[in-house]
């Protein structure tokens, strides 16, 4: 059994920070990568960013150069600084991971194999 759990989230206003925390914990489990999605009232859960275990990144376009992701392999923690937010960042974001290696993109969700349950990320004008 692997739980993957977030924290972090909360509301802060238009330009402001957060930084979103996930830990994903099992007896036996390794996490070949994990990543960030969120998903907005009435939207599709979308891609935020990933980060593999040996350190490759990959980011959506609409958070390149205001999120950065990385990641404590040896805690399965992984971290999600999120600068100069805008309201349309506002989501629950959820973290994912995986122990399964791919070649590809990590920015697909049905690639993960265990979800967190959510934190809210609340961005005001």
């Amino acid at each position: 059994q692997v739980h993957v759990v977030e924290s972090g989230g909360g509301l802060v206003q238009a330009g402001g920070s957060l930084r979103l925390s996930c830990a994903a914990s099992g007896r036996t489990f390794s996490a070949n990568a994990m990543g960030w999605f969120r998903q907005a009232p009435g939207k599709e859960r979308e891609f935020v960013a990933a980060i593999r275990s040996g350190g490759n990144t990959a980011y959506a376009d609409s958070v390149k150069g205001r999120f950065t992701i990385s990641s404590d392999n040896a805690k399965n923690t992984v971290y999600l600084q999120m600068n100069s937010l805008k309201p349309e960042d506002t989501a629950v974001y959820y973290c994912a991971a995986t122990g399964t290696r791919y070649s590809g993109s990590y920015s697909y969700p049905e690639l993960y194999d265990y979800w967190g349950q959510g934190t809210q990320v609340t961005v005001s004008l």
